[in-house]
């Protein structure tokens, strides 16, 4: 891929979004996200899906300033009026972000998806990567996990009404509080948990940063919930698909089969794993506390320069 010295961040890290610098003091973050139906809610899915696009540009140290909406649907499968309610939703999530939706795209598709394209601004000295982490780093992780096992639940009628209640509140969630106290600070890395899972995304930082991290596993903030669903079939696929992909580089100390699939979880719209130096650490979890973010905690370390290795211990 041809290169600039312009394109600050690109693929080779494999980092959350593109970074392009326009003069000194501004660079455009430019990222694009969708997806199918998480929850049966059509305005929910809309904020929901919104809400994880602009996370990438959060995770950045960004700010979203426009979106553009991308939808497939076909009006045969799909009644235009919930396509209209899952634009409003996304609609909603951009203004509570401050940004402007700027129209979009639809295609016809009989497989509805939904997502955005985000363009955000940030000062170019002030880009966070997630090659920046350092040894003694502490890391620390906003939301909770288990998400992808509890809207697979959702679609199998496991979950109960309060749970579903509580997974769509936390993927609706903007991590706009949590970017604002990691860039207070100072931090050295940042990544937001999606797709990949908590160990899949980890392990990306660990590669790009060079280093080793350790999570300690009581530390982790994760819903009761997922728990149950683990006892049933209603696991998602890309589970087993991010367990196969982080297998050889991850060593688990004391822990069930069980407790490794929860880290292995595919999140939707999941949290920032922030890596901060061991004297800011206390500063940064007071800011995230006074921000409300109730789940945020220390999960573990960045251990010595390496490959990139993941320990989970008890």
């Amino acid at each position: 891929m041809e290169r600039s010295p312009r394109l600050l961040v690109g693929t080779n890290t494999l980092d959350d979004a593109a970074v392009w610098r326009l003069g000194r003091d501004l660079a455009l973050v430019s990222t694009v996200d969708f997806f199918t139906p998480v929850v049966d809610d059509p305005a929910a899915f809309g904020r929901i899906a919104a809400a994880n696009a602009m996370s990438d540009v959060y995770a950045m140290g960004g700010r979203p300033i426009l979106a553009l909406n991308l939808l497939c649907y076909s009006d045969e499968v799909i009644p235009p009026r919930i396509a209209r309610e899952i634009l409003k939703g996304g609609e909603a999530k951009v203004r509570e972000a401050g940004a402007f939706l700027g129209g979009g795209h639809s295609i016809q598709d009989k497989e509805l998806k939904y997502g955005l394209c985000v363009t955000g601004i940030v000062r170019p000295d002030e880009v966070v990567r997630n090659s920046g982490a350092r040894p003694g780093d502490i890391l620390i992780l906003t939301k909770p996990l288990g998400i992808g096992l509890m809207t697979t639940g959702m679609k199998f009628g496991l979950l109960k009404p309060a749970a579903i209640r509580k997974v769509t509140r936390v993927m609706e969630e903007l991590n706009a509080r949590a970017s604002e106290a990691m860039m207070s600070v100072g931090a050295n890395a940042c990544t937001d948990i999606t797709g990949f899972g908590l160990l899949g995304h980890a392990l990306e930082l660990a590669r790009a940063s060079k280093v080793s991290i350790r999570f300690d596993f009581p530390s982790l903030p994760i819903m009761d919930e997922a728990y149950q669903m683990l006892e049933t079939e209603a696991i998602p696929g890309g589970l087993w698909a991010n367990k196969a992909h982080v297998k050889a580089s991850v060593t688990a100390r004391n822990l069930s089969d069980r407790e490794v699939n929860l880290l292995c979880d595919p999140q939707t719209s999941g949290g920032l794993l922030i890596s901060v130096a061991a004297a800011k650490a206390d500063r940064l979890m007071s800011k995230l506390s006074r921000l409300g973010l109730a789940a945020a905690r220390p999960v573990g370390k960045v251990l010595a320069k390496g490959r990139g290795h993941i320990i989970v211990r008890r």
